[in-house]
């Protein structure tokens, strides 16, 4: 069956181009090459053992930032198919937008960019254009995955643009505060800060979002931080339990909150595809560039759903991310980030060959790009404690 191209599509053939110049002919598109690269990439792997939520020890069950990934990348594909969308590019976008994400999810985010105020911060979307434009080394004549343009751009500025007007890269974008990732890489290369990145994007972007709202549900219950009943009054996810409670009242438990989950998420991904519809038909985007130009984002919930999103967040928020248990955790966590940034700052030598030069960004990458568990065993191994367990 023929798929039908949406007009605002990314096309692969008309792709800016990658830094490196490759020679040599391959039957995948520019695209497909750029999400093969992040699947084989050393970063991918590690997410495998980076929380989301819950630390990796507490259960087999919760999701981890590889998990999550993966569903992130199969809502983001189902997105781009119903809109005529290059799926390539919105899944390569979706696999590879955690990647600089450092252990122990948010917390370790928050620990970190503490730590390194003094130099410049942490960032963890900054961290993936490092990770993906520098710190892989696989390949014989580049240092990173050598992508293209409209992947770049899309991870660095899935969220919007990262500046209110147009500016020469070293120029006004330093004025914005920028991470000096993101304005070291665009000196040369530039991403155009100041505009909306392509539908393709905004997809992977909003499939993000959806992933977190349906798979935190899930675990949440799972892990006994509230239960179905507080469900009942929250919009989107009450009136899918309902449904599910109405069609099928001795559904034992585990069925009905994946029920009421996969409604959840079949709810918002229609209302995106709807909404979008809409807006290409008000707007009457002609080409790619037109996304980038119109000066709001396309790929948007519609106001209802968005205001019923924005209520089961601050649920999530409020029951989850917030409950004493994950704070505890996370405390602790921050501890084992503080102690490892501490140890390789005061003697460079506790650091592996090749990152011993004692600079604090090199310092901040190598304790960036380690697992939940190899940071827990350099903690113990350095201080024989391990904070987490106490």
């Amino acid at each position: 069956m023929q798929r039908f191209t949406a007009p605002y599509s990314s096309l692969p053939e008309e792709t800016r181009g990658r830094v490196h110049t490759e020679n040599g002919l391959d039957f995948r598109s520019a695209f497909a090459r750029d999400r093969d690269r992040i699947i084989h990439s050393q970063a991918f792997r590690r997410l495998k053992h980076k929380t989301q939520v819950f630390v990796y020890h507490e259960g087999d069950h919760y999701r981890t930032r590889l998990t999550h990934t993966i569903e992130v990348a199969q809502v983001a594909r189902s997105i781009a198919r119903a809109l005529g969308l290059d799926e390539d590019l919105a899944e390569a976008l979706a696999l590879g937008h955690d990647l600089g994400h450092p252990p122990f999810g948010h917390a370790g985010e928050r620990e970190l960019d503490k730590l390194m105020k003094p130099w410049g911060g942490f960032d963890h979307n900054a961290q993936s254009l490092r990770i993906l434009t520098r710190l892989e080394k696989r390949y014989a004549e580049f240092d990173g995955l050598n992508l293209t343009w409209e992947t770049l751009e899309g991870l660095v500025k899935h969220n919007g643009p990262l500046v209110n007007e147009e500016g020469d890269p070293v120029g006004r974008y330093r004025e914005h505060g920028l991470p000096e990732a993101i304005l070291e890489y665009v000196a040369d290369h530039d991403l155009e800060l100041a505009s909306y990145a392509s539908a393709e994007a905004q997809v992977a972007a909003i499939a993000d979002d959806i992933a977190y709202n349906a798979h935190d549900i899930d675990d949440g219950l799972r892990a006994g931080l509230f239960g179905l009943i507080d469900l009942g009054d929250v919009p989107l996810a009450g009136d899918a339990l309902s449904q599910v409670l109405k069609l099928y009242p001795n559904l034992e438990q585990d069925r009905v909150v994946h029920e009421t989950v996969r409604r959840v998420m079949s709810a918002m991904v229609n209302d995106i595809i709807t909404e979008c519809n809409n807006n290409n038909a008000k707007y009457n985007i002609r080409n790619a560039s037109g996304v980038r130009k119109l000066g709001r984002p396309l790929v948007v919930f519609g106001k209802q759903m968005h205001e019923r999103n924005k209520a089961l967040q601050s649920f999530l928020n409020d029951r989850m991310y917030h409950h004493e248990k994950v704070e505890e955790i996370m405390a602790r966590a921050r501890r084992v980030m503080h102690d490892l940034f501490d140890a390789y700052m005061n003697d460079p030598k506790l650091l592996p060959a090749g990152w011993q030069d004692g600079q604090a960004r090199q310092v901040c990458d190598f304790i960036a790009g380690m697992t939940d568990r190899y940071a827990l065993e350099q903690h113990k191994r350095l201080f024989d404690l391990d904070p987490l367990f106490r």
